[in-house]
């Protein structure tokens, strides 16, 4: 380990990695640049907002049985979102990155780059890609700009340092061509990977990450609609990007200060099951429903979807369609797509026959949400069925995505959010016991023969008895 003073306060400054040429002085923000026999001041990083994520700087766990630890940070956003890259130290001295973008993880190391590339402008969402070892699918093409970070770093990084990235995906392999340098681009590979099956420790506990979450060292923000001032709950850091219930307004809450992005149009209130702020317990984990928005596809069909998130970095959606219920999630793992003439995706060796191809718009939205939403917004929707299971994608021009939906029952969902059972307003004709069909056959079977020869009386006391039959309980039963 190397430590060095910084050259602004002269706090102590140490580099684990002989690969990090930079590292971020934890006292005053300044960037310490590693030079051989000297080091220069780059000028201030600004701090990181700490999210829900539970990495931190000293996380450590195995990856193929290799030891590692988190020693650096950089915090991207983009125009739809932002995510963390977490530099790894593994114990044989190489390096990699950890990728964190709303509780799903992607690990990567730099590989030699194949003969053949697309240009970063040429990089289409969905086109196959060689990389050496089978096709990839381009999953988005993004420019991000840098906001903050931690630690030691590879690179020379500031504020305002944009990165130029193309990720593709083939099953559980990930994999990035990175052109910030120009137009030759670095190649990052590896794959999807969990917390749990990295054998994570020295996370943040959940107590960690409610008393940090939506900070800046220092301040914390409780939201105000900034254009019509009313309150807007959301969840600093993963779902920073909001529409406002009451105006519409398109809020970015992942600054100091929240900034209006879009002015909206007061629309009626439109009327949902759930509502925003709800707490659904499912299993011992408790839910938060964060925000809402309205679907309709060109045929007039609307749905509604709900997002979903727990305080260890989960999402998942919670669809309302006049069907029923549905549960959604999106996929670390991708399917094997098919081909036009074979329209069939593959996912754990089981086929989905793709049964829907079609627009859908929203058509409202209303709270906070993982990347940015707004009504207008339009996406192509590919849909796969097996069974009960759907297999969905979701493709614009910047991204693509998976997802696998289950029903769910509308009792269970009323059992998660500990909602009333609805009373029907339906009235149910009345239906004959048990006792009333055998007291009818008896009257029929007992007056047979009297109806022949005397049918005027005979019929009188019949209708009699009927009326009897026929007066409900509850009427008898009054005083």
């Amino acid at each position: 380990m190397l430590s060095v003073s910084c050259p602004s306060c002269g706090a102590p400054v140490s580099f684990r990695s002989h690969a990090s040429v930079m590292a971020v002085c934890e006292f005053c923000r300044t960037t310490v640049h590693k030079d051989p026999g000297a080091v220069k001041d780059l000028g201030k990083l600004s701090e990181v907002l700490e999210d829900y994520s539970p990495i931190q700087i000293g996380t450590s766990g195995k990856l193929g049985g290799r030891g590692f630890t988190v020693i650096g940070r950089i915090q991207l956003r983009y125009d739809a979102g932002m995510w963390n890259e977490w530099y790894l130290m593994y114990d044989d001295g190489e390096a990699g990155w950890l990728g964190d973008a709303s509780g799903q993880y992607t690990v990567t190391a730099e590989r030699p780059l194949p003969r053949e590339w697309p240009a970063f402008d040429m990089a289409r969402v969905g086109a196959q890609v060689d990389l050496g070892g089978g096709l990839f699918v381009v999953s988005d093409r993004r420019v991000a700009t840098c906001i903050g970070g931690q630690g030691e770093l590879p690179f020379r990084v500031g504020d305002g340092w944009q990165a130029l990235v193309v990720d593709l995906r083939r099953a559980a392999s990930f994999a990035t061509l990175d052109y910030s340098d120009g137009d030759t681009p670095r190649l990052y590979t590896g794959g999807a990977v969990t917390l749990e099956a990295m054998q994570c420790q020295l996370l943040r506990d959940d107590e960690a990450i409610k008393a940090t979450a939506g900070r800046y060292r220092g301040k914390v923000d409780a939201l105000q609609c900034p254009s019509c001032g009313s309150p807007i709950g959301y969840l600093p850091g993963m779902a920073s990007n909001l529409v406002c219930p009451a105006c519409a307004a398109r809020i970015d809450a992942a600054t100091p200060e929240a900034q209006v992005l879009a002015a909206g149009e007061r629309t009626d209130r439109v009327p949902l099951t759930l509502s925003l702020g709800a707490v659904a317990k499912i299993g011992q984990q408790e839910f938060r429903l964060l925000g809402a928005m309205r679907r309709v596809d060109d045929d007039g069909e609307e749905w509604t979807e709900y997002l979903l998130y727990n305080a260890r970095g989960k999402f998942f959606w919670l669809v309302e369609t006049s069907e029923g219920w549905w549960r959604s999630e999106v996929l670390d793992e991708w399917p094997e797509p098919g081909t036009p003439s074979v329209p069939k995706a593959r996912l754990h060796n089981v086929d989905y026959e793709r049964t829907l191809d079609y627009p859908a718009r929203v058509s409202w939205a209303a709270g906070a949400f993982n990347w940015k939403v707004a009504a207008g917004d339009r996406v192509r929707v590919r849909e796969f069925e097996r069974g009960m299971t759907s297999l969905s994608a979701e493709s614009t021009e910047a991204e693509l995505t998976w997802s696998r939906s289950t029903p769910v029952a509308a009792d269970q969902v009323r059992t998660w959010f500990g909602l009333a059972v609805p009373v029907s307003t339906h009235k149910v004709p009345p239906s004959l016991s048990e006792l009333q069909w055998k007291f009818l056959l008896w009257i029929l079977g007992l007056n047979a023969i009297p109806l022949v020869f005397n049918f005027g009386e005979t019929m009188l006391w019949m209708l009699v008895g009927l009326v009897a039959l026929f007066i409900p309980p509850d009427i008898v039963k009054r005083d």
